[in-house]
Formats: C-alpha cells, sequence, structure tokens
C-alpha cells in the first residue's frame, strides 16, 4: 500500500467522524492550533527523518515533500487536530 492511498483511506475516515463530531469541535480555535500544530511537525518530522529514526520509501509518497517530511505524513496532525477535541469534548459531556 502506498502512503497517499493510506492518507486517503485515513482522511475519508476522518471526513466521516468530522462530520458526526461537529458539534463538538470547537472551531474559533482551530486555525491558530492548526497551524501551530502543523509547524511543530514540520520542525520535529525534519528532524527525526534527518537524525534516521523513520525512514520513508519516497517511491511510494507523492513525492511532495516540506523539508525531508512528505506531506502524507502531516495528514495525521489534522486529524488530531479535530480528533483529540471533539473527543475531549463528547466525552466532558458524558460525565
Amino acid at each position: 500500500m502506498t502512503y497517499p492511498l493510506l492518507t486517503l483511506v485515513v482522511l475519508s475516515i476522518f471526513a466521516i467522524y468530522a462530520v458526526l463530531m461537529r458539534r463538538w469541535i470547537s472551531w474559533r480555535f482551530l486555525a491558530p492550533a492548526a497551524i501551530f500544530m502543523i509547524a511543530m511537525t514540520a520542525i520535529f518530522d525534519n528532524v527525526i527523518i534527518g537524525s534516521g529514526i523513520v525512514d520513508y520509501d519516497y517511491e511510494k509518497t507523492l513525492g511532495i515533500r516540506i523539508g525531508l517530511a512528505p506531506i502524507e505524513d502531516f495528514a495525521y496532525t489534522l486529524v488530531a487536530l479535530v480528533l483529540v477535541p471533539s473527543l475531549f469534548n463528547w466525552l466532558r459531556s458524558r460525565f
């Protein structure tokens, strides 16, 4: 399986989740958090890839990179930006 295909599957599931959980997402804070998290992902992904801790088969990526990090790696940051606060708010309302 290629990274773009895996990313497509993850983002498709995530899109359904985001629609279902939209009332539990604080959209007002999402943009500043997204800017911060994507910047941090860019910095630390490049560090761990550059140091050899993580490696990608670049033939299985789209070929678009931010530094050393393939663009597909940022999809998981986007998922976390919506998943974590929406689950927190949903669970907080339950207990």
